[in-house]
């Protein structure tokens, strides 16, 4: 399995914390803890009664979330290849417990359903799970024979369980709970790759990187009109980890604690200030990433003929003058839109003539 994502409220731990069962990072998660998670979360109030505030808030947060992890999803499975060292086996699911979220959120998990038993709250779309006919709500009860632990810790000791398995198996053996009913399904596992996806709880329009982790702020969720533009970001900052441009800049500590401040509950906005700490990406750089990631986009199924003018209109809405904003981290704009023109006349070409799609 892989990793998974974030954004304004707070994962205390997301789902399980080995790149095993989960399709990327998960949200607001303590500093140091490196937590999986998966595609399609929905939870659903046990009842039909008022929500409370609190309520209301989680179910904005996991829909923001699956807006992210659902498009974040074709880009992981269909990738794998060109993440190349990147890459892992996983199972392609989601599962978490009411203590996966931020203490004061507990309540709230609890009332939408959420309990001790780590329950599926997301299936990445063609991965071995979904083949395998694993449904959101269905509770994990065993892995391999041997019974799944609940409560606080529940996802980091499966994770435990999982480690030595998913190198060693190419079916894992899960036993669950549907509706009160016991079944047992053989998952396939599935190659793809093992970039994090993170939800970032800041204003600022912007992405990052830090070599295994791939963060998207509200911001620039905010800003984004579709899937497409979306798929844009969240490649780009897989091809820079894929390219390992954060080692060549040396700035993976530096991205990694903005990841780690941008996924909490509240952020320290002081560490924010001016460039915040973060060296402007060379042009050779910049220029290798746009290429192989409008590759990885087109390989996931998005279009790519407008990334130009998306790359553009955020360069002129939010220039390099902005302090911490994506163009600032990006000055080199006319190299880059260069790039981007190229190569999508590449891939159309190929597109029209049936070859693979390979930078």
């Amino acid at each position: 399995m892989t990793q998974k994502l974030n954004v304004k409220l707070g994962f205390k731990r997301c789902a399980i914390v080995l790149p095993l069962i989960f399709l990327a990072a998960c949200a607001t998660q303590e500093p140091g803890k490196n937590i999986t998670g998966p595609a399609v979360t929905r939870l659903v109030p046990r009842q039909s009664a008022p929500i409370n505030p609190q309520q209301a808030e989680l179910k904005a947060l996991i829909a923001q979330q699956n807006r992210l992890y659902t498009v974040a999803a074709p880009l992981l499975v269909n990738n794998a290849e060109l993440c190349r060292n990147n890459a892992r086996n996983l199972l392609g699911f989601t599962a978490k417990t009411k203590y996966s979220f931020s203490p004061e959120l507990v309540d709230a998990a609890s009332a939408l359903g959420l309990s001790d038993q780590l329950q599926v709250t997301g299936v990445l779309a063609g991965s071995g799970a979904e083949q395998a006919g694993i449904k959101s709500g269905d509770l994990l009860a065993t892995i391999q024979g041997k019974p799944v632990p609940q409560g606080e810790n529940a996802e980091r000791q499966a994770a435990m369980m999982l480690g030595p398995l998913v190198n060693r198996h190419e079916l894992i053996k899960l036993g669950l709970i549907r509706k009160g009913q016991n079944l047992t399904i053989d998952v396939p596992l599935t190659r793809a790759c093992a970039f994090g996806i993170e939800l970032g709880n800041t204003k600022n329009v912007n992405s990052f990187a830090d070599g295994r982790r791939v963060l998207v702020t509200a911001g620039m969720m905010n800003f984004i009109q579709n899937d497409d533009e979306l798929a844009l970001v969240i490649a780009r900052e897989m091809a820079h980890n894929t390219l390992t441009h954060p080692v060549k800049q040396r700035m993976t500590g530096t991205m990694s604690g903005i990841i780690d401040n941008l996924i909490r509950v509240h952020p320290d906005t002081d560490a924010l200030a001016g460039s915040a700490g973060v060296k402007p990406y060379p042009a050779q750089l910049d220029v290798a990433a746009d290429k192989l990631s409008l590759y990885m986009v087109a390989r996931a199924g998005y279009s790519v003929d407008t990334a130009a003018i998306f790359w553009q209109r955020l360069a002129t809405q939010y220039p390099a003058t902005i302090p911490n904003g994506h163009t600032a981290i990006h000055p080199a704009v006319a190299a880059r839109i260069d790039m981007i023109q190229k190569t999508v006349a590449e891939i159309n070409a190929k597109q029209a003539a049936g070859v693979t799609l390979t930078p």
